[in-house]
């Protein structure tokens, strides 16, 4: 599967919006064939189907004595009812299919439904912790970080006690333990034969895995999180290990890595197809256009293996994170890099409200009509421009206006009509000459149609080929062209 355009669906939430709106149970054996055709735009090649797993009663009851907890529900849905809260889907009991989704049946029938359109199904593995009443917790102890009563007395949020045992509650070394889950051993004994096992139950269900936390799980980031806790580390990393044993008998399935901390390259070369380009998120939503043209300058055999995102249910949605058409201007950027993309449930329609993973129900939001307008096109013409070769292209301005500085570009061509990117990534009017990679410009006159928004412009191919193209952007413009001999 070549750089696949991924749509993330929130299932829980998204499903009890489908029973309200009709007004019975539904199940994912039955989603209405209009709701699959509002839901995914022309131009995706995959859903991913974000918590269909086995929530956890007892993280459930963790979460309803939670404070902090219950002070972020609330902040999202005012109105919250005891039944939204239905436990987090990074709270995995099991991995078999929640009865809320009507089990392993209905999202084999789910799953048929999206292949009869040409869509795959990604779904979810959390390899780092799993629920603190998964069946392992008993069955499997040693495959847990293991503390002793000094450790509990020292850090009473970080461990708890079950069965005679002292076990560390899950944890990124960043931030405070999870308080729902319980940590796995990346260097226990039996542990990655377990995660190969989970794996492959999960490969049969679908077509593609993400795999949450990835780089937690990493030999370097485990030892220094864990120390001695963790025991000696295993001659071999924790993925090569693990996907080397899961290829042979799914080979096609795609891995994707939630990354971070600069670690994609490291997980690209411990197997994963895709990695999380969390990098490039916060060089869109919060510096400028030079730290984008560096990122991105990085080789295909990199850039080729990222997915790249301005929203998912980690992150805020794009609506408030990239405010004023900064969101449309790096919509364009990440629809037209080498790589996979990623979208999310909400995101076009303009949502404004981050929900935690926790809760069943969106709040009520008003849909932006235009907005998803604009995503829609953008998805459906994107989707036969990716081909050939990908090229940044340099901008140059003049003495006084440095603001081609502001702009970005690029170019997928093979044969003609060649596509052209051009992406004004400031808040204010940006002008430039764009260098074109394509010498039989010269000695004929061209036509580009702008593929957003239907313009025309008629150019002189001497001209192009001798000055470059000149564009005079608006705050956060865009043009996504199409290049044809006239």
């Amino acid at each position: 599967m070549t750089a696949p355009v991924v749509y993330e669906i929130d299932a829980w939430p998204w499903l009890t919006g489908m029973r309200l709106r009709f007004g019975h149970d539904i199940t994912l054996a039955d989603i209405p064939a209009e709701v699959w055709d509002e839901t995914i735009p022309p131009g995706t090649d995959a859903v991913w189907l974000m918590g269909v797993w086995e929530r956890s009663p007892a993280g459930l009851v963790v979460a309803r004595a939670n404070q902090d907890l219950q002070r972020s529900f609330r902040a999202a849905l005012p109105d919250l009812r005891p039944s939204d809260l239905v436990g987090s889907p990074y709270c995995v009991r099991r991995y078999v299919v929640d009865e809320n989704f009507g089990g392993p049946a209905a999202l084999g029938a789910c799953r048929a439904e999206l292949a009869r359109r040409g869509l795959r199904l990604f779904l979810d593995y959390v390899p780092n912790h799993v629920a603190p009443d998964h069946p392992a917790v008993a069955e499997e102890p040693d495959w847990f970080v293991n503390g002793d009563e000094s450790d509990l007395a020292r850090e009473p949020d970080g461990w708890f006690r079950v069965g005679g045992r002292i076990i560390a509650r899950g944890r990124d070394p960043y931030f405070p333990p999870w308080p729902d889950v319980a940590q796995l051993n990346a260097f226990a004994p039996g542990l990655r034969a377990a995660a190969v096992r989970a794996l492959s139950g999960i490969a049969t269900q679908c077509d593609g895995i993400r795999c949450d936390m990835a780089m937690l799980l990493t030999t370097d980031v485990f030892a220094r999180t864990w120390g001695a806790h963790a025991g000696p580390a295993p001659a071999t990393e924790f993925w090569p290990s693990v996907i080397g044993e899961l290829r042979p008998a799914h080979p096609g399935v795609v891995l994707i890595a939630e990354a971070y901390w600069d670690m994609e390259w490291t997980l690209q070369q411990q197997g994963f197809d895709y990695c999380y380009d969390k990098r490039l998120y916060d060089r869109l939503a919060h510096e400028d256009a030079e730290s984008v043209r560096k990122h991105v300058a990085a080789g295909r055999d990199y850039q080729d293996k990222l997915i790249r995102f301005i929203e998912n249910h980690d992150e805020p949605r794009a609506a408030e994170a990239f405010p004023a058409g900064r969101d449309r201007a790096a919509a364009v950027a990440i629809a037209t890099l080498p790589g996979a993309t990623l979208w999310h449930d909400g995101e076009f329609e303009g949502r404004r409200t981050r929900l935690p993973v926790f809760l069943g129900r969106f709040p009520d939001e008003p849909v932006d009509a235009d907005l998803r307008a604009f995503h829609h096109r953008l998805l459906a013409v994107v989707s036969g421009l990716r081909r050939g070769d990908w090229a940044q292209l340099e901008t140059r301005g003049w003495p006084d206006n440095p603001t081609h500085h502001d702009v970005l570009a690029w170019t997928w061509h093979d044969d003609v009509p060649h596509h052209l990117a051009v992406i004004n990534l400031s808040d204010h009017p940006s002008q430039c000459r764009v260098s074109l990679p394509w010498p039989a410009l010269d000695g004929r006159s061209w036509r580009l149609i702008d593929l957003l928004d239907g313009g025309v412009f008629d150019r002189d191919g001497g001209e192009l080929a001798r000055d470059g193209l000149y564009v005079d952007l608006p705050p956060w413009g865009r043009h996504l062209l199409a290049v044809t001999a006239v």
